[in-house]
């Protein structure tokens, strides 16, 4: 059988040529309209990341935190806002005075840093992960090794910045490393001799003392350090500390007298300190004066109710 043929007269053809031209027409609004949606979102968001920017780079920390967070609640996934916010969050987490407070901003601060890395890989994260790991190491100890995992990717990227190798020497020491402590240490004291901070000199000679007793060698490398700190340090806290470690090292070596003057000098610069009374009451236990050596531990006691050797001591 033949199929029957259909001819469509001027009617249909002009139907169907309409029918087409609004399809045509409609398709191209919604795509003008998506256009212009997308074009005006990338004005929006072009315009705040400019204003996080800028307020990140004036140092208004608090002001970065508050407008990056409301960004992010509208793109949570926003790389610039995570990372603005993280960052910011750090800076107010060091300036607390609460410790608490400390610990709810880096907190805050590794949200943000972690979710952003995993948001989006830019080529070079080298201060994220810099920010990331100086944050870890304010948590505490038991995340020293999360800190020196990214400090050392900072390393790798090759960032640059003074403290690093500080916090990379201070986590090395948290995990008991102390030959790669003393090595990120020796990066910041080698540039300048001069006008390194106490906590520097105080941490690298406690490295030393930590990598002498583990492998059973001699204190006295952390000696200079110390004397360093003694020497150039306009803080009595950091002053005392030093005198405190450098009289330890000096009793291990024998120097009994030697460590008695540092434990006085320690007296008479601070009027009164409980771990020299307490280390004073040891010497004089050790040299077999017992009398002398309670009144020592009970001035160390009036001093520092809570010090724990000492009443140890004269509970005995």
């Amino acid at each position: 059988m033949f199929k029957e043929k259909r001819y469509f007269g001027p009617r249909y053809h002009r139907s169907y040529v309409f029918r087409w031209v609004l399809v045509f027409v409609f398709a191209l609004f919604l795509t003008s309209a998506a256009v212009l949606s997308v074009i005006t979102l990338q004005d929006r968001l072009g315009k705040a990341g400019k204003e996080m920017l800028a307020l990140w780079e004036a140092g208004a920390y608090t002001e970065a935190f508050e407008f990056s967070r409301l960004e992010l609640s509208s793109r949570p996934l926003d790389y610039l806002a995570l990372t603005i916010n993280g960052f910011s969050a750090y800076q107010l987490g060091i300036a607390q005075i609460n410790s608490s407070d400390t610990l709810a901003y880096i907190d805050r601060c590794v949200w943000s840093l972690r979710k952003a890395l995993l948001s989006r890989r830019p080529s070079n994260t080298g201060e994220l992960f810099y920010v990331l790991g100086k944050a870890y190491y304010h948590k505490g100890p038991a995340f020293a090794d999360l800190a020196v995992y990214f400090l050392e990717k900072a390393q790798s990227l090759s960032f640059k910045a003074r403290d690093l190798y500080e916090f990379l020497g201070l986590s090395y020491a948290s995990i008991k490393d102390y030959r790669s402590s003393i090595a990120a240490f020796a990066q910041v004291l080698e540039p300048a001799e001069t006008g390194d901070s106490d906590l520097l000199l105080i941490s690298i000679a406690r490295s030393y003392m930590a990598l002498g007793r583990d492998q059973e060698e001699t204190l006295a490398p952390a000696k200079p350090y110390l004397l360093r700190c003694i020497d150039t340090s306009r803080d009595s806290v950091a002053i005392t500390t030093a005198r405190l470690l450098y009289a330890e090292i000096l009793m291990e070596e024998g120097s009994v007298g030697e460590a008695e003057m540092q434990y006085q000098l320690i007296l008479d610069e601070t009027g009164g300190n409980a771990e020299a009374y307490y280390q004073l009451g040891e010497l004089y236990a050790a040299r077999g004066d017992t009398a002398r050596a309670r009144a020592e531990w009970r001035r160390a006691v009036r001093l520092d109710p809570v010090h724990k050797k000492a009443r140890l001591r004269l509970n005995m």
